[in-house]
């Protein structure tokens, strides 16, 4: 099974994210484990995920993502217009094109 990370600051709208990307997996019929951590805490599950998303208000820390990952999984910022509209569609099938 894939594993998304979504990294976030305190996590709120992030997890409404999450919540809205498990239905769009569910209406296509992908499973997935998607959950959100703040960057603090990314070191944590580095090894086990397969690809890493950052929401536009942390867009700032990739460098430091990017160094915790160590080239082994994309990572990427999620999509502003995306984010705000809480696209859960959207944001799936951009981290399913990530890791295809």
């Amino acid at each position: 099974m894939k594993k998304l990370l979504l990294v976030c600051a305190a996590g709120m709208s992030t997890s409404l994210l999450v919540n809205k990307m498990n239905d769009a997996a569910k209406e296509k019929g992908v499973e997935l484990e998607i959950f959100a951590l703040p960057v603090s805490e990314c070191q944590k599950v580095a090894h086990e995920v397969d690809v890493v998303l950052l929401g536009p208000q942390v867009r700032y820390q990739k460098p430091q993502v990017e160094e915790i990952i160590a080239g082994r999984v994309p990572v990427e910022v999620i999509d502003m217009r995306a984010y705000g509209t809480m696209n859960g569609k959207a944001v799936l099938e951009r981290a399913l094109e990530l890791i295809a």
